[in-house]
């Protein structure tokens, strides 16, 4: 490959802009081209709204880093999804070679929401086994009978979890979850260690690429012979 690397850096930017100042640091140190909106360097048209301008960005990079903070982000319009989630989605949809970071406070909620129940309905909370069976707070349908109190400081939005079960494919089986790692962080340093031993190494991404965009044209051309 002759020209540099894309690497389309998805987040929100309140209360990250220290961290997301670093990764951009180290992703153009490695050799990468870095689409940032936080840096201003996602390619932007007169002809396009602003969310256009992201989701075309995600479609035409080479690789994808989303990064999951308490914060939802903006370009939400009542029950519609925030600008971030939606470049996320869609870099699952294209199967973008993909990595994901996601701030503790997001994977501490949702394991707090899965493991409550009500006090008064403890004999629905295990099978005839004995087991536990699923909460009333789990996935969306469940979270979708709570609100966040305006001054939450743990997180922003509810569906920040939804952000996360996304990118780790919570809706799919086990054995169909491909791309759904999701590095936990806490601090900074820890996500930076993340970006450095996935990305430092510019030739080895460069030969996974190759690889990836080879088995979605052989997908791509097995689902097209299936259909002719």
């Amino acid at each position: 490959m002759s020209k540099k690397l894309t690497v389309m850096v998805s987040s929100t930017v309140y209360g990250v802009e220290e961290l997301l100042d670093r990764v951009y640091s180290l992703l153009t140190a490695f050799g990468y081209e870095v689409w940032m909106s936080h840096k201003g360097t996602v390619p932007v048209s007169s002809n396009e709204t602003a969310f256009e301008s992201c989701l075309k960005a995600v479609e035409k990079c080479d690789l994808f880093l989303g990064i999951i903070t308490p914060q939802y982000g903006s370009g939400v319009n009542g029950p519609d999804l925030s600008i971030t989630h939606k470049e996320m989605k869609k870099a699952i949809e294209l199967n973008k070679p993909r990595w994901f970071l996601a701030h503790d406070h997001v994977v501490f909620a949702r394991k707090l929401l899965n493991d409550l129940w009500f006090a008064d309905d403890d004999e629905n909370a295990r099978d005839e086994n004995d087991k536990r069976v699923k909460g009333p707070f789990v996935g969306v349908e469940g979270r979708a009978k709570l609100k966040l109190s305006r001054k939450a400081s743990s997180i922003s939005d509810i569906r920040v979890i939804q952000m996360y079960e996304d990118a780790t494919m919570e809706n799919l089986p086990l054995d169909d979850r491909q791309g759904n790692w999701v590095q936990k962080f806490d601090r900074d340093d820890d996500a930076n260690l993340f970006v450095v031993a996935q990305f430092s190494r510019y030739q080895d991404v460069e030969e996974r690429l190759t690889e990836h965009l080879k088995d979605v044209n052989a997908v791509a051309g097995a689902v097209g012979a299936r259909h002719e």
